[in-house]
């Protein structure tokens, strides 16, 4: 099956669960001044909910059976103040966590974002772009809860399990140690099912982020999908995928909800111990109707946060896998850096130089061996080539999209790995076969190649590449809503608008990799003109797939099994008869 790919689950690091809470939990930290005020009020609400069993017990023993209920009724005013001014305090923390939690998703979401834009192309090659959308969107969503609720739950509610403990203890250590001996056994049922869960959950993430870069896919190759019929095919494997989804959400899920049914199980039990010990073994005649009525409220307090905690603890467990998966791309290193020295590359006149020059994307076979060649300002260098000879590979380590394993760049007599990335490919412009388009206006995907230009840089710059005129006949002109990828435009229309893309931010070395394979031969005659504006004073390397769009080159290499076989003019090198005559005369005999 063509899709099998998206089957295949990503291979994760094994962080430990505490190092990775604490990491998150880290964040916490920016927000003081409001968790102090969070943890003010719900200790506020810790002791309401301590001294409710309390005040019980005081109006039964020491008010209803006296008959004092003048006294009882201010006791009723005064707790009815309490728990009103509790369930305030309760509104007032969730609101303001909730604030905490948002601004926090939003922080470690542009961390998340800031650090991918770094990356290296070699990080893109080795995943789908759906499954790091997964990172970006659900798996950030999905720590929410656990940043919330490790203040809200988790502290007050062990703040209250123990507080819980010490008062019946001092009230009466009989019915204590009666109403907790179910704790064992519920610590056992817990360890069980938390050492299986976490692996669990994991297994659902990666199935999630499989389902989720199987559809981005899908969706981006929807025309190319109903051309070929393949409709069935990507059911059958949309089909499989969330099957696994489901399954593997349902083996987590049945393994987390038993930990609710072994909590109630213990509570049920621990209850029956209480009554029992205190009816049977202790005697009816020893504890007061209002200590028996203390003591059921005190358990259901204890056992209550323990349920909280269990649920928080499945939360955890459910969403840890979550945050391991993006803490894993944040620490994952950016494999093109600047260095610790390097300097600001000074405006270049276009002099490139390389020496030597070997690379590889993997260990298994060098794509260049030993390439060396120099290049004066301004001159046009083609690169010509079978599939796979390394043309490419020779411009994206001039824009260091890839560091090279042996030998050296030089630009203007400049190792490009001792100047700042940025300063580098900021007086560089490159144009692919792949002439992405952003959604939003014209004039704002033209805009993209130099962020500050004027409205009449744009107009020059479009017109320059002859597509000013396709531009004016649409109904909004340069502001023109165009749809992701530059829906609704041809071809040959979102190359004419890379072009001024590319021409408005006046690189000094400019890049074309195929920029007009794709162009109908019309529309190649209408934006050769543009080209030639384009080269003017540049230095330019330029990938062509036709021969003839690159007669006029200065020079043209020609690349095979990662070395410069042959290197001229066009006329120089169909004299010499030959790799370059071969390729153009088998490309002329495919045309006639």
């Amino acid at each position: 099956m063509a899709f099998n790919s998206y089957k295949n689950d990503e291979i994760t690091t094994n962080a430990t669960k505490t190092a990775t809470l604490l990491r998150l939990f880290s964040y916490l930290l920016a927000y003081k001044k409001q968790i102090v005020g969070v943890l003010f009020i719900m200790g506020f609400c810790v002791v309401v909910n301590l001294i409710n069993p309390l005040i019980m017990e005081a109006a039964i023993d020491d008010y209803i059976a006296l008959g004092n209920y003048n006294g009882l009724l201010r006791l009723i005013l005064f707790t009815i103040t309490l728990n009103l001014l509790m369930v305030v305090g309760i509104k007032l923390r969730m609101y303001i966590m909730a604030d905490i939690c948002n601004r926090i998703l939003v922080t470690i979401r542009q961390e998340l974002y800031t650090h991918i834009q770094t990356l290296d192309f070699q990080f893109f090659d080795s995943r789908p772009t759906g499954k790091i959308l997964a990172r970006i969107i659900g798996d950030i969503n999905s720590l929410k809860n656990v940043l919330s609720n490790c203040v809200t739950t988790l502290i007050p509610d062990f703040i209250t399990i123990s507080a819980v403990v010490v008062i019946m203890f001092l009230k009466n250590p009989g019915l204590a140690a009666a109403s907790l001996a179910s704790i064992p056994l519920m610590a056992a049922g817990i360890w069980y099912i938390q050492s299986h869960s976490r692996e669990r959950w994991q297994i659902f993430r990666k199935k999630s982020s499989n389902l989720n870069a199987f559809l981005h896919e899908d969706l981006s190759g929807i025309r190319i999908i109903q051309s070929f019929h393949a409709e069935g095919e990507t059911m059958d494997t949309f089909r499989d995928l969330t099957k696994e989804h489901r399954s593997s959400f349902a083996r987590a899920v049945r393994l987390n909800d038993a930990i609710g049914p072994v909590i109630d199980f213990c509570w049920g039990l621990g209850t029956v111990c209480l009554y029992f010990t205190g009816i049977v073994l202790i005697g009816v005649e020893h504890v007061s109707i209002g200590t028996f009525i203390a003591f059921g409220s005190y358990i259901s307090m204890f056992w209550h946060p323990i349920m909280n905690l269990s649920n928080f603890y499945n939360q955890m467990i459910t969403n840890i896998a979550g945050a391991e998966r993006v803490f894993e791309i944040m620490d994952t290193p950016a494999a093109i850096t600047d260095g610790i020295d390097v300097k600001e590359l000074p405006p270049i006149r276009g002099e490139v130089d390389f020496d030597r020059v070997s690379f590889s994307y993997d260990s298994s076979a060098k794509i260049l061996n030993e390439v060396s060649f120099h290049i004066k300002p301004g001159e046009t260098i083609a690169l010509v080539g079978p599939t796979g000879a390394g043309k490419t590979t020779i411009i994206n380590l001039i824009s260091r999209f890839y560091d090279i394993q042996e030998g050296h760049i030089y630009i203007d007599g400049h190792d490009i790995r001792e100047v700042s990335i940025e300063s580098l490919r900021q007086q560089m412009g490159v144009m692919t076969q792949d002439n992405f388009l952003f959604s939003g206006t014209i004039k704002d995907n033209i805009r993209y190649g130099k962020l500050n230009a004027s409205d009449e840089e744009i107009i020059a710059a479009a017109k320059a590449v002859n597509a000013h005129d396709f531009i004016m006949k649409l109904e909004k002109g340069y502001d023109t809503e165009l749809s992701e990828r530059g829906g609704g435009l041809s071809i040959g229309q979102k190359q004419l608008l890379a072009f001024a893309r590319t021409l408005v931010s006046d690189p000094r070395i400019l890049i074309l990799d195929e920029a007009t394979s794709s162009i109908d031969t019309k529309t190649e005659l209408l934006v050769q003109e543009g080209i030639e504006h384009l080269l003017e004073g540049r230095t330019s390397f330029v990938i062509a797939h036709r021969l003839s769009t690159i007669q006029k080159a200065d020079r043209i290499f020609v690349i095979d099994n990662g070395t410069i076989v042959e290197e001229g003019n066009a006329p120089q090198l169909m004299a010499k008869q030959g790799a370059y005559y071969n390729l153009y005369m088998s490309q002329f005999k495919n045309v006639v």
